[in-house]
């Protein structure tokens, strides 16, 4: 548990944020709400309303030696954002849209702006702000550029690492770093914003941001298929890539465990294609001329069709198909179906992914004859989330869990994390996936800008007495 703030801390806290500023006690507690992450119970919520007062409080914070835990949105799925008995620092306060530049192509932003009225700003003006993922609604934007997030068009759009140009950050101990910049090309000295992105907070606060923008597609291709042989999923990818000459922008794999648990009751989705085949997966083009790009995508399914690469296909007549197809991907509530579970977010080469999941499936086999297991991910990215049941939640059930599906990823070169970061639930396990020297320079990044540790302190690196995973 983190030390409590004293009452003298307290009180020069509230009359740097003002009214509304500092939640105490239950009020402070019912804040603890969302994603599916364990978030804890925090004594003090700090709601800043500007950059200068979030560097008002880390100064206080700093000054007294006392921790906090930053918020977003609160959709990690890493414990990220546990806060037990601690300080958090809220900036759903400051999720003001500053300025859209149709001309440049930006989009200047506060932290706590929502994933999705960025993303629905941005069409209103006939532009594309590229990250989408399943938390759309509650993610914030400060929040994704914590854990560089991932999501569904990054083989075409990159991480939000290539969607932010610049942004601003509180330093711990109250300094303000604002790198705002604006233009995709700047090689005066150190790309500084790298230092915030995917960090988790731990070395310092985004408080703004300037977000790179692209033209609205204006063609949509959607479509379902079945495929019956692994070896023929990078066949179709690579197929697609080329055929659709640069504008796929999504190919979702689906394991036909997660594609049943879906498409059955009570889920409310159906299957577009039957039941029965192994692999399934959504792919999508957006391109910038309808009729032309449908045609081009049909020509490429037939193809495909005909090479033996897909069994099965359906392609979406409108955008009501579009959307119960993008639906049953984002429908991961059902994997609750499988009792208590376990769920993880790795990388891999796509090649390995096949042995990788029949490694897991010994793994966990080994654990218990009824384990239960659901494989889905970004395949084009080399993105899987695997979810494991072995009807057990305990600690000691998690590590062997754990150990089944990590264990598989060291000798393919994986990771550990792919889009969700590392957190408290996968910091035994950074050594995994980084190496001494790696996680040595985390380290002294970490001395040099937070030399108290008071920012998200014990996420990402192990504090100093505890050994990692062996």
């Amino acid at each position: 548990m983190n030390a409590l703030p004293t009452d003298m801390l307290v009180a020069k806290l509230k009359s740097a944020l003002g009214a509304g500023g500092v939640l105490e006690g239950e009020e402070a507690a019912a804040r603890a709400q969302g994603g599916w992450s364990k978030l804890g119970k925090p004594h003090l919520v700090l709601r800043p309303s500007s950059t200068a007062e979030v560097s008002a409080a880390l100064k206080l914070l700093h000054e007294a030696g006392q921790p906090l835990v930053p918020w977003g949105g609160k959709t990690g799925l890493v414990e990220g954002g546990n806060a037990e008995g601690g300080v958090v620092l809220s900036l759903d306060r400051m999720n003001v849209i500053e300025e859209i530049d149709p001309v440049g192509g930006t989009m200047t932003v506060e932290a706590g702006c929502v994933l999705q009225t960025v993303c629905e700003a941005a069409d209103r003006q006939g532009l594309l702000f590229a990250l989408d993922l399943g938390a759309r609604g509650s993610a914030t934007i400060g929040g994704n550029i914590s854990t560089n997030a991932g999501g569904n068009r990054v083989i075409r759009y990159g991480m939000m690492r290539d969607l932010v140009l610049g942004l601003e950050a509180v330093l711990a101990d109250g300094t303000v770093i604002s790198s705002m910049n604006r233009m995709i090309k700047n090689n005066a000295g150190y790309d500084l914003k790298q230092l915030f992105i995917g960090t988790e907070g731990t070395l310092g606060i985004v408080t703004r941001a300037v977000l790179r923008l692209q033209p609205k597609p204006l063609s949509q291709d959607t479509a379902f298929v079945a495929v019956d042989d692994f070896k023929a999923l990078p066949r179709f990818l690579r197929h697609m890539e080329q055929a659709l000459g640069g504008t796929l922008s999504a190919f979702e794999v689906m394991w036909e465990s997660f594609y049943s648990l879906v498409t059955t009751p009570p889920a409310s989705g159906r299957p577009p294609v039957p039941h029965g085949h192994p692999y399934y997966v959504l792919v999508e083009g957006l391109g910038s001329e309808q009729a032309s790009d449908s045609a081009r995508f049909e020509r490429a399914l037939e193809t495909a069709l005909e090479e033996g690469m897909v069994s099965d296909a359906v392609i979406a007549k409108n955008q009501a198909e579009r959307d119960s197809m993008w639906a049953l991907r984002d429908d991961v509530s059902q994997v609750v179906r499988l009792g208590a579970i376990f769920t993880f977010d790795v990388s891999l080469g796509i090649a390995d992914m096949e042995s990788y999941i029949g490694e897991v499936r010994a793994g966990l086999a080994a654990i218990t004859p009824d384990y239960g297991l659901a494989v889905f991910g970004h395949m084009g990215d080399g993105n899987l989330h695997v979810i494991a049941s072995v009807g057990d939640h305990a600690l000691e059930a998690r590590r062997k869990v754990e150990r089944a599906v990590y264990t598989p990823l060291r000798a393919r070169k994986g990771s550990v994390s792919a889009e969700h970061g590392i957190g408290l639930e996968k910091r035994p396990y950074l050594n995994w996936s980084r190496s001494d020297d790696e996680v040595g320079l985390m380290q002294l990044l970490k001395r040099t800008l937070d030399p108290k540790n008071i920012l998200n302190p014990g996420k990402v690196l192990e504090p100093a007495g505890l050994a990692a995973a062996e």
